[in-house]
């Protein structure tokens, strides 16, 4: 199972694109959650950082970035 310091980077760097539409926090997230879905997870849970993953990576940006 991932630390939890992963998880919780994971899901912060989502918040801050969700509230700011930082491209950039977007990107690191994909990148988190692609290493996650390489680490022991059930299959379920693989599944959600994997669509998660092509959700943002596919996103265009809607804010300026303001972090």
């Amino acid at each position: 199972m991932p630390p939890c310091e992963l998880w919780a980077a994971t899901l912060s760097l989502l918040l801050i694109h969700e509230e700011t539409g930082c491209r950039q926090s977007a990107l690191n997230a994909v990148r988190l959650l692609d290493h996650l879905c390489d680490l022991e997870i059930d299959d379920d849970t693989r599944r959600l950082c994997e669509r998660a993953s092509q959700r943002l990576g596919t996103t265009e940006a809607r804010h300026a970035c303001t972090a």
